[in-house]
């Protein structure tokens, strides 16, 4: 289970490396004149708050939902909580494209930063290791 997670997670996570590495390869060389005022005005906040929405919200969102659906049940197959883990990483996992957004188009920078933040955070968080699926498997006893 967790080399299953870890190749979803990692097949999420390495595009978004390679994207920082060549924005910040673009930008240093002013290859490109980057983003309208008024595009970056409306876009940084909505960036912020969604990268907030999917690395920190969500997770808490679908983790009730998941164990609230299996309050009843002795324990919990484990594919269905291969199938729970895989999405979290899924829907987690686009933050770091929308902190590489908002550091390509030169949002404010409290807004980079905060979605570089988050983004570093749901990173960490959510990486599948195994004492953290042994966890998750305590948790929703699963045999």
């Amino acid at each position: 289970m967790t080399d299953a997670l870890k190749k979803t997670y990692f097949t999420f996570l390495l595009p978004s490396i390679l994207g920082f590495t060549l924005a910040g390869w673009v930008k240093a060389y002013d290859f490109i004149e980057i983003g309208s005022d008024n595009f970056i005005q409306i876009a940084g906040p909505v960036i912020f708050i969604l990268c907030i929405a999917l690395a920190i919200a969500f997770p808490i969102f679908y983790r009730t939902l998941f164990a609230h659906k299996n309050r009843d049940l002795i324990s919990v197959s484990d594919k269905k909580l291969l199938k729970f883990e895989r999405t979290s990483i899924n829907v987690v996992m686009i933050t770091p494209y929308l902190a590489l957004l908002s550091y390509f188009f030169e949002m404010p920078r409290f807004y980079t930063a905060g979605a570089i933040l988050i983004g570093l955070y749901a990173v960490y968080y959510f990486y599948p290791s195994k004492t953290r699926i042994a966890f998750e498997r305590r948790i929703f006893r699963v045999k």
